[in-house]
């Protein structure tokens, strides 16, 4: 059976700078049955997905719905939820929980102070406390959007978690179908295509040290695309694995070309310029349509260290 992610891996389509965007991630834990557009197509309440839609609006904040693997048959309504909040940025990672019962509590959040790394106000919010469990694994399953994310992902999902993986969840939407399955990595905000369950725990292993795995590696959501891609460049250039070593402080341009300068705690930068090119042969980028496109995808052309008297350059 041909599929948007067999045409794409079929064709070697690149990776790196894919992620989707979100400097915060807050998850709500939601059984049962998700649609297309999750925060309005699933037994939350429609009124209440729009609002937290409204209210995430240019925040960087993204608002996501997750369940535990298995079978999704309507249970009722439940009586506690679990959610989750995370910062990105390297330099203010954080992974918070909390335990709910009623979804319209996370209404009350400041989701611009949220966007900015601030945890306040949901820790005093919804009585949210530092994760102290394993990283989290967000599996893209939502057949209803493409159905490589069903196909894909949930027996993805399902191998994680009967292999004793903790922290497993399936969650709405990730983007990138045609690079199923797609996963999520918190605290630090990897995310991940065409993944495999030993690679997944071997992504989970590092992240509990505190080290990323490029292999397969989307990008860090925390940047945009261009961004994204020159992180990773970096990354294998210098052999840095540390996970909250190089941040992306500045991007100059604009499509189909930037210059992206990516620091390192230490000091040291670097110049990556990136060039947004079309991916050729028109291929299906989602199982949903019967047109063909040519996506975007972001090629390093340059990588270059700085010295300190080019700094200022």
């Amino acid at each position: 059976m041909s599929t948007c992610s067999t045409a794409s891996q079929e064709l070697d389509e690149p990776l790196a700078g894919t992620a989707a965007t979100a400097r915060t991630w807050l998850l709500l834990e939601q059984p049962g049955p998700w649609g297309a557009k999750a925060l309005t197509s699933s037994h939350l309440d429609p009124a209440l997905g729009r609002a937290l839609e409204a209210a995430a609006k240019g925040t960087g904040v993204r608002v996501a719905l997750i369940r535990r693997p298995g079978r999704h048959a309507d249970l009722g309504t439940p009586s506690a939820r679990q959610v989750y909040a995370a910062h990105t940025e390297p330099g203010g990672v954080w992974l918070h929980s909390a335990t709910i019962r009623d979804p319209e509590d996370l209404l009350d959040l400041d989701f611009a102070a949220l966007g900015r790394g601030e945890h306040r106000s949901f820790d005093s919010t919804l009585g949210g406390r530092p994760h102290s469990g394993d990283p989290l694994a967000l599996v893209c399953t939502n057949g209803k959007r493409d159905r490589c994310c069903a196909l894909l992902g949930r027996p993805l999902a399902a191998e994680l978690a009967a292999s004793g993986v903790e922290g497993v969840w399936e969650v709405t939407h990730l983007g990138g179908h045609r690079f199923s399955p797609t996963l999520l990595v918190l605290p630090y905000g990897y995310a991940y295509g065409r993944a495999r369950a030993h690679a997944v725990k071997q992504v989970l292993h590092s992240v509990q040290e505190g080290r990323i795995v490029v292999e397969g590696c989307r990008g860090n959501s925390a940047w945009e695309r261009p961004g994204q891609a020159a992180e990773l460049a970096v990354r294998t250039a210098a052999r840095e694995y540390a996970a909250e070593a190089l941040a992306v402080v500045g991007t100059r341009g604009a499509a189909p070309r930037w210059e992206v300068t990516v620091a390192h705690s230490d000091g040291r930068r670097w110049r990556v310029v990136v060039a947004q090119g079309a991916s050729a042969p028109p291929r299906p980028e989602s199982c949903g349509t019967s047109v063909l496109g040519s996506p975007a995808h972001m090629e390093v052309v340059q990588v270059r260290e700085l010295v300190p008297t080019a700094l200022a350059s």
